[in-house]
């Protein structure tokens, strides 16, 4: 099965063994198990997760992807292929009352982002999330307080998961070969939020904010939403940047701004 990879597409497909056997040994798929593959390609884990006793659906965007995978695994009654975007897809659909999803992919760079933050809408129905992404999103992700990474994807991840980097995957693994090297990223959703937020929303803007003039301190770059003493009096220093306050101090500066707006 042959297909030309598509640059408006993001397709970058895996097909080192050796990697992919990495991915389900970590990932340990087991009979039963619904799983969701966003972005199958031509079918490299699609075989093996079926092989392994799962029930599969899998999204996929490229029409001409859709009708290979549709001729290859014609005879799997467990695999249900879904031609669709996944940035628009409902996930929670596929699954029933009370069941819980386990999703895996191959994310395409220039829609990972959105496309995890989508996924996030609906983490009740989410086991976990395997996925592979450019090595330097996944440091990100996964960046504790204090260092460089450490951004909005780093406070907004961690609010809804426990993150945690697997292993690098060389560029060499893909066909054709991408620019940077990827890595793998275990995504759990928590059984409770680490934090206690009010708005998610205003959460999201305040830590944007926060972000987009990183090289100053929060005194400054948060001086329209609360004043340097009351940001003294939660127990913060107010003259650390944004790059040094960690989920719970965020939450503690949006707590106490959604107070003085509902007061």
């Amino acid at each position: 099965m042959t297909h030309q990879a598509r640059k408006r597409f993001g397709q970058n497909f895996l097909h080192d063994h050796s990697i992919i056997y990495n991915i389900l040994a970590s990932a340990h798929p087991q009979v039963g198990e619904h799983w969701v593959e966003i972005g199958p390609g031509m079918g490299a884990l699609t075989k093996p997760l079926l092989e392994s006793g799962v029930k599969l659906d899998v999204v996929e965007l490229d029409r001409d992807l859709v009708s290979l995978l549709k001729k290859q695994f014609a005879d799997q009654a467990m695999l249900d292929i879904h031609s669709a975007d996944a940035l628009s897809f409902d996930f929670a659909k596929l699954a029933k009352s009370g069941e819980k999803l386990r999703i895996i992919g191959n994310l395409p760079y220039n829609i990972s982002t959105p496309l995890m933050f989508h996924l996030l809408e609906t983490t009740d129905c989410v086991e976990d999330m395997h996925f592979m992404l450019q090595k330097e999103v996944v440091d990100r992700i996964c960046a504790e307080p204090g260092s460089k990474k450490y951004g909005r994807l780093s406070v907004m991840m961690q609010y809804y998961c426990e993150t945690e980097w697997l292993f690098d995957v060389p560029p060499e693994s893909f066909d054709p070969v991408p620019q940077v090297t990827s890595a793998i990223v275990k995504l759990t959703p928590h059984a409770q939020p680490p934090v206690q937020i009010q708005d998610i929303k205003s959460f999201g803007q305040l830590v944007t904010q926060a972000f987009s003039q990183r090289r100053k301190t929060i005194r400054n770059s948060l001086k329209n939403h609360i004043s340097e003493q009351q940001i003294i009096d939660l127990g913060i220093d107010a003259n650390l940047r944004a790059e040094s306050i960690s989920l719970a101090e965020f939450a503690l500066l949006s707590a106490h701004i959604q107070s003085n707006l509902d007061s």
